[in-house]
């Protein structure tokens, strides 16, 4: 190898790490963008049956059926924002009346007989509520001046969602108005011999997905609708609010339906502060986790099986293991994503590797 080879060598990689280093930092720099992107895939796969349901059906020109899942989805997030409307302005006005010697006054209590109802005599619950010190650690010395710049980041936040929000829709009107958009724009990538496995490859990967994801939803329609029953039965305020946050909380496996349970459990204990620990909170709490617990069970033998079995169709075992690796490896975002992720891997390792013997253990149920 001749020194001019070398550094030929050497400059050319050099270049091509430049290149990568350039090109994960344009990356970054529109991370938002991309992210726009994703969710108006994941809204365009969640519409495309619809979609296809009024083409197809209902004889709907193309733009027109598109036009009308655009308004269902504003719909829908219309609604769920009418569902926060009362619980935020009830509590604005519990802050705006908030006592914080009472409300100080009444954690103390509530502390107390709970450490008096698990066997602790009056003395030693007192002890306790002082070695806790709840005064200190919550309540005392609050400082309200955080509250205009708490508005302002509240304000800058709405702005931004609004505009993600148009940018999210934007995407998704073209995305599912040429449903060819996305895999042209793909297929620059590849070369031509690749095109066909790779157009079979996205055709499959949409199908179940959009399967996938239209199963999500019936899944948090089914806890929500359990949940709000249980709450509604145990006379909690903003059941349908509280039920609706604690179902989609249930997106985040393993993780997601503990937060739910522990929502819920402080909310009925919040909502019943005053009441007799014993004869009121208690089984408040008791029935609460009791319909936590038939919603889990319904949500965990027939609404994951059969959206697994039928969509991503992946053993509930192979589903579990990718859960645990994808959270190891990215935490709550990876969990999240792990199972529309591992889906399209297999699609895509099915119809490029279809010889290899553990990829096709593995894709034979596709």
């Amino acid at each position: 190898m001749t020194p001019q080879t070398l550094a030929n060598g050497i400059i050319r990689a050099f270049l091509m790490l430049a290149a990568l280093v350039l090109g994960l930092y344009f990356l970054y720099m529109i991370r938002s963008v991309i992210a726009y992107v994703l969710l108006a895939a994941v809204l365009a796969l969640i519409g495309r049956p619809v979609v296809l349901f009024l083409r197809k059906r209902l004889k709907f020109p193309n733009t027109l059926a598109v036009v009308v899942v655009i308004f269902l989805v504003l719909g829908i997030l219309a609604g769920i924002v009418s569902l926060f409307v009362p619980l935020i302005t009830e509590q604005g006005k519990n802050l705006s009346l908030l006592d914080i010697d009472s409300l100080r006054a009444t954690i103390n209590s509530l502390y107390t007989e709970i450490a008096t109802y698990l066997g602790a005599s009056a003395e030693e619950a007192q002890q306790l509520v002082q070695e806790a010190q709840v005064e200190k650690s919550v309540l005392s010395g609050l400082d309200i001046g955080f509250i205009p710049h708490l508005l302002n980041s509240f304000a800058t936040l709405l702005s931004s969602m609004s505009v993600g929000l148009f940018s999210v829709l934007f995407i998704s009107f073209f995305f599912l108005k040429d449903s060819t958009l996305f895999q042209t724009a793909l297929l620059t990538l590849f070369p031509d011999h690749r095109e066909a496995k790779l157009l079979h490859s996205l055709e499959k990967i949409k199908s179940l997905l959009s399967r996938y994801f239209v199963g999500l939803l019936l899944q948090i329609l089914v806890l929500f609708t359990i949940y709000t029953i249980v709450l509604l039965l145990v006379g909690i305020q903003d059941a349908l609010v509280i039920a609706f946050l604690c179902a989609l909380f249930n997106i985040i496996p393993f993780i997601g339906p503990v937060i739910g349970a522990m929502l819920m459990v402080l909310l009925t204990m919040t909502s019943n502060l005053g009441s007799d620990f014993s004869t009121v909170i208690l089984p408040d709490v008791g029935w609460v986790l009791l319909g936590f617990a038939i919603g889990q069970l319904v949500d965990n033998l027939f609404s994951q099986p059969v959206i697994f079995s039928n969509s991503v169709r992946s053993h509930p075992l192979e589903i579990f293991l990718v859960i645990i690796m994808a959270g190891l490896l990215f935490g709550v975002v990876g969990m999240i994503v792990a199972v529309p992720g591992y889906t399209t891997l297999k699609v895509i390792l099915k119809e490029f590797l279809a010889e290899n013997r553990i990829v096709k253990r593995l894709t034979e149920n596709l």
